[in-house]
């Protein structure tokens, strides 16, 4: 009987006992310990998880992998594992294959960020702790195409153009000399012997317009054919006046006149000897253009032979410019086409001409060949002498092109990548034809209207690389697992 009571004491005890530590556990009078398996998941919502990258606040595609600040000072994001489809989950379970967001893809193995042909059918980090990045079902496919996700496409700024007809011009690039426009140069000589007089108010380098004076000069053998031009002028009207047969009419006064015109008499000089029936001692030498005094070798009272340059002056209202073109490049210029010149005088401002001659010459020592460009020069801003940078715009034929930053040159074979839409890319070989400014045109390989990435080219192609090494790392595995 004591036995009994014994027991049944001992159970309302453990009961009482029970129920006060249940009531202290919900009111946290008493912290009970945590099973093992709670400490695991509790650690677990706590472990932070590892940030993968830092991306721009505003949404633009600008990365970095460490921390860092806009312009502005505004912090970038962290992006955290899980939260970019790049990356993959540290707690994964090695025995199961994951699958994506929305439970249709499931990945094949991770690969190795870097590039390297390492695979592991698991989540693993390389040496610097970068993850493995995932590779899904369909993504590493067995045709040539290349699969690229929408993040990388976004983030690395890819760009694709459709393949085109477009007029293809080169720009051909010299440096050049203006030079004066040989057509455009006035000399005075005189034929014949005599001495100045006196010279005008003219300097070297003194602009003149045509008729201004230079020069009063005395000639006696000019005064010689004067007196002659005005004896037979006399003798013409009194044969005119008679019955008698003979010289009549103008005919008579053509020797003198004619004389007179080889020895370079101005007409004004003859018109005068007829208007006032006298010689006078002098006769006036006038501009016979507009334009810039380049030489003056007369002085008051100075002697002259026949032959003398007195003035050279020079007309600079349109100048040439001398580009000396490479010898490659010369088979893309011709005669007419548009010329832009920029000068270290006038910086800023841009003259514009046209090739007029490609000399039959080339320089052996700086293998070139001279070009001649013609340029209107009113202002006169192109003076002789000065250096000029020459861009000649060569070809302007309709032809199918690509930009020059599509087309992946190795030396022994082009190719360009063509958009096949939804990620996926396709290399293809081209053969190229003339290149020009910005593009290339396109002789076969692609047709007008196709898509190749212009911008961006080269992630596409390390992700080809990379597929091509890991196919062939995949191939080896099998075949070592077969033998």
């Amino acid at each position: 009987m004591s036995a009994l009571i014994r027991g049944t004491a001992t159970v309302a005890a453990l009961a009482a006992a029970t129920g006060a530590g249940i009531w202290a556990g919900q009111t946290d009078l008493l912290k009970l310990p945590l099973t093992p398996a709670a400490v695991i998941t509790e650690a677990r919502a706590e472990e932070p998880r590892p940030v993968i990258y830092y991306r721009d606040p505003d949404g633009k595609p600008l990365y970095s992998p460490t921390p860092k600040t806009t312009d502005d000072g505004r912090p970038y994001i962290a992006v955290h594992v899980g939260e970019d489809e790049t990356s993959s989950s540290p707690t994964a379970k090695p025995e199961t294959k994951p699958v994506d967001s929305g439970g249709t893809r499931k990945i094949k193995f991770y690969r190795n960020p870097m590039g390297l042909p390492d695979t592991s059918p698991t989540p693993k980090k390389d040496s610097m702790g970068m993850d493995y990045i995932p590779v899904y079902e369909g993504e590493d496919s067995d045709d040539d195409s290349i699969k690229v996700s929408p993040g990388k496409i976004q983030r690395t700024g890819v760009e694709t153009i459709a393949v085109t007809r477009r007029p293809l011009v080169r720009t051909i690039q010299a440096p050049g000399v203006v030079r004066l426009d040989e057509q455009r140069i006035a000399v005075l000589a005189p034929r014949f012997d005599g001495y100045v007089v006196s010279v005008g108010p003219v300097t070297t380098g003194t602009h003149v317009m045509k008729g201004d004076v230079l020069a009063k000069v005395f000639g006696q053998e000019v005064l010689n054919q004067a007196a002659r031009l005005l004896i037979e002028q006399t003798w013409t009207k009194i044969d005119e006046a008679s019955e008698l047969p003979g010289l009549k009419g103008p005919a008579g006064v053509v020797g003198a006149t004619r004389r007179l015109q080889n020895l370079g008499v101005p007409e004004e000089f003859m018109d005068e000897v007829k208007r006032e029936r006298s010689v006078p001692d002098t006769f006036t030498y006038r501009s016979p253009i507009d334009g810039y005094v380049l030489e003056r070798n007369w002085s008051d009272g100075q002697g002259f032979k026949a032959g003398d340059v007195g003035f050279r002056i020079a007309d600079v209202s349109v100048v040439w410019m001398m580009a000396d073109v490479a010898e490659g490049d010369i088979n893309g210029v011709k005669p007419g086409e548009p010329v832009t010149v920029t000068t270290r005088a006038r910086p800023g401002r841009i003259f514009k001409g046209k090739v007029t001659v490609i000399y039959p010459q080339l320089n052996k020592e700086t293998r070139t060949i001279p070009v001649r460009i013609e340029l209107p020069n009113s202002d006169l801003a192109l003076l002789p002498d000065m250096y000029g940078d020459v861009d000649i715009s060569t070809g302007n034929a309709t032809m199918l092109t690509v930009p020059s930053s599509a087309v992946i040159d190795s030396g022994n074979r082009q190719v360009v990548l063509v958009d096949l839409g939804n990620g996926r890319y396709e290399p293809r070989e081209v053969k190229l034809g003339r290149r020009g400014d910005g593009y290339i045109e396109i002789m076969s390989g692609v047709a007008e209207g196709d898509r190749v990435v212009s911008n961006g080219n080269f992630l596409i192609d390390a992700e080809s690389n990379l597929q091509s090494a890991l196919k062939g790392f995949e191939t080896r595995q099998t075949t070592e697992a077969s033998q």
